[in-house]
């Protein structure tokens, strides 16, 4: 094998790859698609297993703005739950009276005792 089939060899390999690549992301967006109706989406998974680059094609032109911008909505949706959650679980400073509040619930149901209770008062005013 010379040089010239190694490289073609690379070049058909990584346009095989970029072709997967595109029809794993055509059936992720058809199938994530809640404006289309099911049997438009067999229509065109369909179209795909027959004539899977011609209808690649087409589908990247008629809806490939579409892809990009159902992509973004979900993309930002995501970082919005995500900051959410984040929000959700972070917590505020704690205030000294707020820490002695909490030592004195623990203290009157049992959790801890007097002398425990001192220590907290006294670390959270001092």
């Amino acid at each position: 094998m010379n040089f010239l089939e190694t490289l073609w060899s690379i070049v058909l390999f990584v346009v095989f790859v970029s072709y997967l690549v595109m029809l794993f992301h055509i059936v992720t967006d058809l199938f994530r698609d809640r404006d289309l109706q099911g049997w438009v989406k067999a229509l065109w998974f369909l179209l795909l297993l027959v004539l899977p680059i011609l209808t690649a094609l087409i589908y990247l032109i008629v809806r490939g703005t579409g892809m990009a911008a159902r992509n973004e909505v979900r993309a930002m949706a995501a970082e919005a739950a995500v900051e959410d959650r984040i929000r959700s679980i972070a917590t505020t400073p704690t205030t000294p009276a707020r820490q002695i509040a909490d030592a004195q619930a623990l203290l009157e149901s049992g959790g801890i005792t007097e002398d425990d209770f001192q220590k907290l008062k006294a670390k959270a005013l001092g």
